[in-house]
């Protein structure tokens, strides 16, 4: 894991959330969403003051709030599902501007949306400031088992790879005349994904043949080791100890 990686969420700066190390934000970000899931579903307010850490967040790590709306996108799905909860679940019924909805399947929806969407929100910010490679080494810090971190890693390593030999086979079969306007073509790109699974697999192997020839083990070296203080450990506690705050409020009012 020497070498960086970029990613598209990740934002260059130099604001005090970037530079905090990896394994604080990892730590600070689960625990928010542990305190997050475990708030009442009852206590709005609460994830209203959810909404409201994570801006300040955004606000000191120098996120656009255009770009953490557009990166929480991939929600959507969650949105459908948590939208048809009140057509689908059973209980007592209520009606909603004129169509009879579950009070049960309501609640459920709400709390599916709204604590989704708080978690979302949190990784976009983790992602838009710290670079793949140092969440990486942040796991590492945090002595998540090391086989994992190296899966991890070489997927974020070799998936930049495949899409490029993707690409370049997209431009061969359009080089070619090649157009994918109905179900005739697609035999050829069935031989297509064939081909790609069998070249990713071949370069798998010469790369592990590689890295066995020069003394791998089944460990990594670390190249950076990578430290925090107390006073950073304090900085990156400030969102989950003010979210536990809110949530032992939520259970108590």
């Amino acid at each position: 894991m020497g070498a960086g990686h970029a990613h598209k969420l990740y934002l260059h700066g130099s604001s005090p959330v970037h530079a905090l190390p990896p394994h604080c934000k990892l730590a600070a970000v689960f625990c928010f969403v542990l305190v997050v899931v475990s708030t009442p579903r009852e206590a709005m307010w609460a994830f209203a003051l959810y909404a409201v850490l994570l801006a300040a967040v955004a606000r000191a790590g120098r996120v656009p709030y255009g770009h953490l709306l557009k990166r929480m996108l991939i929600e959507v799905p969650f949105v459908a599902f948590a939208v048809l909860m009140p057509f689908v679940a059973r209980g007592p019924y209520v009606e909603v501007l004129g169509m009879t909805l579950s009070s049960s399947g309501l609640w459920g929806a709400w709390n599916v949306l709204a604590k989704g969407t708080l978690g979302v929100a949190a990784s976009v910010l983790l992602a838009s400031t710290t670079e793949l490679r140092e969440l990486l080494l942040g796991l590492q810090r945090l002595r998540l088992p090391q086989l994992l971190v190296q899966i991890a890693s070489f997927m974020v390593r070799y998936g930049d790879v495949i899409t490029d030999e993707m690409r370049r086979m997209r431009i061969a079969r359009a080089s070619r005349g090649f157009r994918a306007r109905g179900v005739r073509q697609w035999g050829v790109l069935a031989k297509s994904a064939g081909a790609l699974f069998i070249r990713s697999y071949e370069r798998g192997e010469r790369v592990h043949l590689a890295m066995v020839s020069r003394g791998y083990t089944g460990t990594m070296p670390v190249v950076d080791e990578v430290n925090a203080t107390r006073a950073q450990w304090t900085g990156a506690a400030a969102l989950p100890l003010a979210a536990l705050a809110v949530c032992l409020l939520g259970w108590t009012l």
